[in-house]
């Protein structure tokens, strides 16, 4: 349950190389022309041209097959006091703007990582400041770094800085006697320096208006139970609220940096279940709630936004290593001789054990760089350069503050932290940070999705097939869901434009969408391009026609449910769904009065039902659920889940977060949910009519039937 930090090592390029990288590397949505200066946007990456490291592109671009991504941008890490100014043959962090500068770029991407005691609970990525050092850390780091990033030569820049990888999240998981547990975490936890440190880096680098800050939330398989998801959030909230920092410092949050957490598994979901037996169970997801980054980070959003933090945040996720590609990447879903085999032999993630973070072998480059890919998602970006080691697999002298860590030794067994299996390490690492070819050569070998074949990247001038078969496959009153059939691309297609009257309204790795935010009783348009690794885009498919449904219902008060379908199958032995209770009012309401009802009908077998909450952002202890009959039974509505809460109140304008639900008959016989008045196909959280909430009685929100 691990992340990792690096250095940034090389000769200086001479301006022959500068030159070749004049234009930088534009992201998905880039512009011609820089920004204004100084001007504040909501999306940093949004139209940018994002600088190019020279030192990490030569070393790239020396590696078989490494000219393919020797041109994307990545993150510049500021990991001791002496990088400030240029440690060793390094650049210094005013060489890098100025480069930047001459690149003709308009942003700029640096990581903040030198808190005191750094890394409290791994040794690879230990940092020079103690754990009572928090002056220095501010006066002899931030400081400077504000001072250089606060220079009006670099007013036309749009500065992305990820604060302190490593920091917050030990607090949550390994500074509380747990077998993961560190004296080191517990001596941070206690005195506070964490907290207040990163407070003040957010709180002094947030007064440069072209800073955009974004605080490092681990991934997935460390925060994704529901012990750890919503305590990190509130300890985010903690640490923006000191030192003089707020939430408007906080421009978004950033996972998996340097890690290899999947960024989507594509074949298997973690509602899914074998013979009755949850994925949840299995050894992989180990009661996990999330089993990819994708879906951490979207739902890790809404809770943020749920502990205060701007509605407008947005995501970023490091994708330089998650890419999980090559001959072994798995195709389909395991077998269903047990959920074991169903998980391990459909994960794309190929790790022995999820917390296994350092120089993972089988690893490969991941989704390149891209902007707004995602509802919530703020970019994919490389925080942590590929080919750059996350730790030495044997002891070395170094006088960087790096010790050993054994979890970088491909013989070492294990710890707590990772379930006491074998590290995954590749053999034969040097320090963090330092340049290291074997996996580099790897990570380019497996790149899902693939790198061009020629090893040039710009040799790929063939568009993917236009993508056919486009439809609506459900709709509410403000969302309507599409899929299609898969173009075919002579190297592979590795997304799908979305397009409403023309405009895009977001992209998707697979071939179905949830267009949401939408306005009830509302003719829609929609039509879908393919795009490939090289840019190259398919025409326009033919356009799709939507009508979304008629909103609120009946309902006349101020509350409303928002439903997402998590069910694989409409036919299976269970009704699972996901449900949220949104207060659009401007007063807060008693939860104890509220009920939400679901209608279902439940076809032949037994009448007696069970119900479960697998998991409540605000705990499944507050949240109670039941299954009655209609009494007066309507079309796909004989019997209704009725939900409701033991306690508390929903503040104005706040969510009670995801609830996660489900349902099956005593014994265990089939539905056929597609007649189901209450149901829905989408997929993403949205407005649901035909689901009714009632508050003291009186139904507030949808239409019964």
């Amino acid at each position: 349950m691990r992340t990792r930090g690096t250095t940034l090592h090389g000769v200086r390029r001479k301006l022959a190389a500068l030159s070749a990288l004049a234009l930088g590397a534009a992201l998905a949505v880039a512009i011609p022309s820089p920004a204004s200066a100084a001007a504040r946007v909501d999306n940093p990456y949004a139209g940018a041209t994002a600088y190019v490291n020279p030192d990490w592109s030569a070393k790239a671009a020396a590696e078989p097959g490494g000219s393919a991504i020797a041109d994307e941008p990545s993150f510049v890490w500021m990991d001791r006091i002496a990088a400030i100014e240029g440690a060793g043959d390094a650049m210094s962090l005013r060489e890098h703007l100025d480069t930047a500068l001459d690149q003709g770029a308009n942003l700029f991407q640096v990581v903040i990582y030198d808190l005191p005691g750094r890394d409290c609970a791994a040794l690879a990525s230990n940092g020079e400041l103690g754990p009572t050092e928090l002056d220095r850390y501010k006066t002899e780091y931030i400081n400077p770094i504000a001072d250089v990033l606060a220079d009006p030569a670099y007013a036309s820049l749009r500065i992305v800085t990820i604060i302190e990888p490593d920091s917050l999240p030990n607090l949550v998981t390994n500074a509380g006697g747990t077998a993961g547990s560190t004296d080191a975490c517990a001596t941070m936890k206690a005195n506070g320096n964490y907290e207040r440190g990163i407070g003040y880096a957010l709180h002094t680098l947030g007064a440069i208006p072209n800073v955009y800050n974004y605080i490092d939330a681990a991934h997935h398989g460390w925060l994704g139970w529901d012990s750890n998801f919503v305590p990190a959030a509130q300890e985010f909230k903690k640490a923006a609220t000191t030192e003089g920092a707020t939430v408007a410092d906080v421009q978004g949050f950033i996972v998996n940096t340097a890690n290899y957490s999947a960024l989507k598994e594509p074949n298997f979901k973690v509602t899914d279940a074998v013979n009755g037996t949850t994925v949840r169970q299995s050894k992989w997801v180990d009661w996990n709630f999330y089993v990819d980054e994708l879906s951490f980070a979207q739902a890790l959003r809404t809770e943020l936004v749920n502990q205060g933090f701007a509605s407008n945040i947005g995501m970023l996720i490091d994708t330089a290593r998650n890419g999980w590609g090559g001959s072994a990447r798995p195709t389909a879903a395991g077998p269903l001789t047990s959920v074991d085999d169903y998980v391990n032999g459909g994960r794309v993630d190929r790790r022995i054990h999820a917390g296994n973070w350092c120089n993972q072998s089988g690893a490969g480059v991941g989704e390149r760089p891209t902007s707004a890919p995602e509802p919530g998602i703020d970019a994919y970006v490389w925080a942590k350069p590929p080919g750059e080691s996350d730790g030495n697999s044997q002891p070395i002298d170094n006088d960087e503050g790096k010790g050993f860590d054994r979890m970088c030794d491909p013989t070492y067994t294990g710890n707590g932290r990772n379930g006491n299996n074998l590290t995954g390490a590749l053999p034969n690492s040097p320090l963090a940070g330092h340049w290291f070819s074997a996996q580099f050569q790897e990570l380019v070998r497996n790149a899902y999705p693939p790198l061009d074949g020629s090893g040039g990247g710009d040799d790929d001038t063939q568009a993917p097939t236009v993508p056919t078969g486009l439809k609506v496959t459900g709709k509410t009153s403000g969302s309507v869901s599409l899929s299609w059939t898969a173009s075919t691309d002579d190297t592979a297609v590795t997304a799908y434009d979305v397009y409403r009257a023309g405009v895009q309204v977001g992209s998707s790795a697979s071939t179905s969408y949830t267009d949401m935010g939408l306005t009830a009783s509302t003719a829609y348009s929609y039509t879908v391009k393919a795009r490939d690794a090289a840019g190259n885009v398919s025409a326009a498919s033919a356009a799709a026609s939507a009508t979304t449904d008629q909103g609120g219902g009946t309902g006349s008060g101020t509350l409303k449910v928002q439903y997402k379908n998590t069910d694989s199958s409409a036919t299976d032995n269970q009704i699972r769904m996901g449900l949220q209770l949104v207060n659009t009012g401007s007063a807060a309401v008693d939860l104890s009065t509220v009920k939400v009802r679901y209608w279902f009908t439940p076809e032949a077998g037994a009448s007696a039902f069970s119900t479960a909450c697998d998991y409540a952002v605000i705990g499944c202890g507050n949240v109670t659920h039941g299954v009655s009959s209609s009494g007066s039974p309507a079309a796909g509505a004989s019997h209704y889940l009725e939900v409701g809460f033991g306690s508390g109140s929903l503040a104005a304008g706040a969510s009670t977060g995801e609830i996660q639900l489900r349902l099956n008959k005593t014994d265990w016989s089939n539905f056929n949910e597609a007649d189901d008045y209450s149901r829905a196909t989408n997929t993403a959280y949205a407005d649901a009519s035909k689901i009714a909430v009632y508050a003291g009685g009186a139904l507030s929100w949808g239409t019964a039937p």
